[in-house]
C-alpha cells in the first residue's frame, strides 16, 4: 500500500512539475486579430519566436523576419511576440501593431497578440521558453527586443539567440539545411 500511495504521489507531483512538457505544441495564445495560435498546428516546422517591437533600433529585423518565412515557410514557422517591456517601444494596440508591420514591413507571418516576456506579469509561454526547468534545454534571459528562440519540428528547444544576430544569419539558417 505504501508504495501504490509513493507512486500516485509522483504521478500527481510531476504533473504540476512541468505544466507544459518540453514542447511548445501544448500552448495556444491569443493572435494579434484576437483568434488562437495553436502551437499543435505547427508540428512538423521548426518554429522561430521572436518578441518585436515597432519603434526599436532592432525594428527592421521584420524584414529580414518576412524574408527568411517567405524562403522557409514550407518548414519553418515565424511567431512574432509585441512586447513592450522595453524603453516602452511598443506602446500601440494590437490593431496598430499589426498595420504597421503589414504596411511597412509586409509582415505575413503570425503575430500573437502583445504581452509581457519578462518581470513579475511574463506570458506562461515566455516562462516555458527561458526556463530550463521547463523547456529542459536551456534558460535565457530577454535582455530587449528581438531574441529569437528556434524550436525543432517536435516543439523541442533549439537554440536561443540574442537581438543582436539577424533572422538570415548563418547562426540561425544553417538549422533550415
Amino acid at each position: 500500500m505504501k508504495q501504490i500511495l509513493t507512486l500516485a504521489t509522483l504521478i500527481i507531483l510531476s504533473s504540476f512539475a512541468l505544466p507544459f512538457g518540453n514542447s511548445i505544441h501544448a500552448f495556444k495564445v491569443k493572435s494579434i486579430e484576437g483568434k488562437n495560435i495553436d502551437f499543435s498546428s505547427f508540428k512538423g516546422k521548426k518554429i522561430l519566436i521572436v518578441n518585436t517591437a515597432s519603434q526599436c533600433g532592432y525594428t527592421r529585423q521584420y524584414e529580414a523576419l518576412q524574408k527568411v518565412y517567405d524562403q522557409y515557410k514550407d518548414k519553418l514557422v515565424i511567431v512574432g511576440f509585441p512586447a513592450n517591456n522595453f524603453g516602452g517601444q511598443e506602446p500601440g494596440t494590437d490593431g496598430e501593431i499589426q498595420e504597421f508591420c503589414k504596411a511597412r514591413f509586409g509582415v505575413s507571418f503570425p503575430l500573437a497578440s502583445k504581452i509581457s516576456v519578462k518581470g513579475t506579469d511574463m506570458a506562461p509561454i515566455y516562462q516555458w521558453l527561458t526556463s530550463k526547468e521547463q523547456n529542459g534545454v536551456l534558460d535565457a534571459e530577454i535582455k530587449w527586443n528581438f531574441n529569437k528562440f528556434l524550436l525543432d519540428e517536435n516543439g523541442k528547444m533549439l537554440a536561443y539567440f540574442p537581438s543582436s544576430v539577424k533572422p538570415d544569419s548563418e547562426e540561425i539558417l544553417k538549422y533550415m539545411k
